[in-house]
């Protein structure tokens, strides 16, 4: 049983909580989801296949991420997700969350992080992730234009690539 805090129209937990499923948020309430997009030194983008199992965009490719549970912070919950989906530990000092968008009933924080880990030292949980590959930004900009890609919408890919440069430049510049 999962369990999420709601969170009020800016953001902030109103001391509730719903059980995931089982609640239904009502209107003006939130809760957190989390996006971690991998970048490699070399720009490529770590993307994964959700489970066929899955009940929410089974099958699809799309961005590594879930629901934030009951009393986590946005990057404990983006450090548990990765952790679970991809068997990637996230190091605060190389991550760094770009942009929050504001849906019907939630918010997703977008966390950029770098990493070249090889596939083949990825720790995929079969409940959660079919697949993962490296892509360019054109390869996922092709898979956006053929409906490979799950679809956040051109806002939230525009935000993403551009905040990319200025994140690995400012990794660049910690070294």
């Amino acid at each position: 049983m999962e369990k999420w805090d709601v969170l009020d129209a800016q953001g902030v937990t109103v001391g509730r909580t719903v059980v995931r499923g089982q609640t239904a948020l009502k209107s003006g309430e939130y809760h957190l989801v989390v996006h971690i997009w991998v970048v490699s030194d070399n720009g490529r983008f770590l993307i994964q296949r959700r489970s066929d199992k899955k009940r929410l965009m089974p099958g699809e490719w799309a961005a590594i991420g879930g629901s934030a549970i009951l009393g986590e912070t946005s990057f404990c919950a983006a450090q548990r997700e990765l952790l679970e989906e991809m068997g990637i530990r996230l190091v605060e000092r190389r991550s760094k969350l770009v942009n929050r968008i504001k849906k019907r009933n939630s918010f997703i924080d977008v966390w950029l992080t770098n990493s070249n880990v090889p596939l083949s030292q990825l720790t995929l949980r079969p409940s959660e992730v079919a697949a993962a590959k490296w892509v360019s930004k054109d390869e996922l900009v092709d898979m956006l234009q053929s409906g490979q890609f799950h679809q956040y919408g051109k806002e939230y890919f525009d935000t993403l690539f551009g905040c990319v440069k200025d994140f690995m430049y400012e990794l660049e510049c910690k070294r």
